[in-house]
């Protein structure tokens, strides 16, 4: 169960520019890392919360089964497509009636193929996301996603980084945090 992100969010230039002041840089020299630190923020805000800030469009491939899969993303917004995907062979288009999806209160997507065909496989395409773009994100993901990048840019030059946000940033993220029992 691989996620591809098909469509990444795009950084609006606001971000770019927050960070900038953030850390009080007027020139566009560094312009390119700033953007890459603050995707990589984004990242791993995604991976401390369990919630992907931005929307995207997003794939994964589930086995074709019966049986309630989720998504690894949250929150979806909207599965667009099911396609069977066969040992030999295109993928194909599954019919509305041949799969049953469910978004729940949660956040979370869901799939059960009733009639794969010859499909063992099924590639599913949905929309994932907290907020549409980088302004309607809430405000402590956005704050805590400025001062993680604006820490790692302080930081290139220093000794080796911790995998972890420091503890500002996790006290911003943390009552966005989701956990789930195994």
């Amino acid at each position: 169960m691989k996620r591809v992100i098909i469509t990444p969010a795009a950084l609006a230039p606001a971000a770019l520019a927050e960070l900038k002041d953030w850390l009080g840089i007027t020139v566009p020299a560094d312009d390119a890392q700033l953007g890459a630190l603050l995707r990589m923020a984004l990242d791993l805000c995604e991976d401390f919360t369990g919630t992907m800030p931005l929307q995207q469009v997003c794939e994964e491939v589930l086995p074709a089964t019966p049986e309630w899969t989720r998504l690894t993303a949250l929150p979806v917004q909207a599965i667009t497509s099911v396609q069977g995907i066969p040992a030999d062979g295109p993928r194909f288009a599954l019919a509305a009636g041949d799969c049953r999806i469910d978004l729940d209160a949660d956040g979370s997507g869901r799939i059960g193929v009733l009639r794969p065909g010859i499909a063992g496989r099924v590639a599913v395409r949905f929309t994932a996301g907290l907020a549409p773009d980088w302004a309607a994100l809430p405000e402590a993901l956005r704050h805590g996603v400025l001062r993680l990048a604006a820490h790692q840019y302080r930081q290139r030059e220093g000794e080796q980084q911790s995998g972890l946000p420091p503890a500002a940033v996790a006290a911003l993220w943390r009552p966005w945090r989701r956990l789930r029992l195994a």
